[in-house]
């Protein structure tokens, strides 16, 4: 890195019980589930077929969970605080409590469960409670992400 380089995100010290975070919203669209299903060979019908989806209690196609997921990686990262600071992600208890369908917008909500010190790996690790919320309001999943972030010394 180049000398006087700070990255956006926070170090392992920074991070307290009060630490907070939510994102903006983004909206799923019918490209983003096409663009899923590409990438991950999951062409499963209830997400690529209109006319089989009418008949599914969800009356429509609804977007693959682990889309919902990673996009709301990918809101953390827009929101810097792990931007460059970020060492690995560790591990996810994942629970998918309602569906997000073409149209919804959904966002990060995250706050600091725990932290723990992990000087020989560099750093510590970060316990995140995390809830992907809809337009709405409802909570669609939630779950705790354990991330492993850098130490300022």
């Amino acid at each position: 890195m180049a000398e006087g380089y700070r990255p956006r995100g926070m170090y392992f010290e920074e991070f307290t019980a009060e630490t907070q975070v939510e994102s903006q919203g983004r909206t799923i669209t019918e490209a983003d589930i096409v663009n899923f299903a590409g990438l991950s060979g999951d062409f499963n019908t209830i997400h690529t077929d209109a006319e089989f989806s009418k008949t599914t209690p969800f009356g429509e196609r609804i977007a693959h969970g682990m889309l919902g997921l990673s996009v709301a990686t990918g809101l953390a990262n827009q929101l810097g605080f792990i931007d460059g600071t970020v060492i690995a992600f560790i591990g996810l208890e994942w629970k998918f409590k309602g569906v997000v369908k073409i149209g919804d917008t959904i966002h990060l909500a995250a706050k600091v469960k725990q932290t723990r010190a992990m000087k020989a790996m560099g750093g510590g690790f970060v316990v995140f409670d995390a809830r992907v919320i809809n337009q709405r309001g409802e909570i669609v999943q939630q779950g705790e992400w354990t991330v492993l972030m850098k130490s300022r010394t």
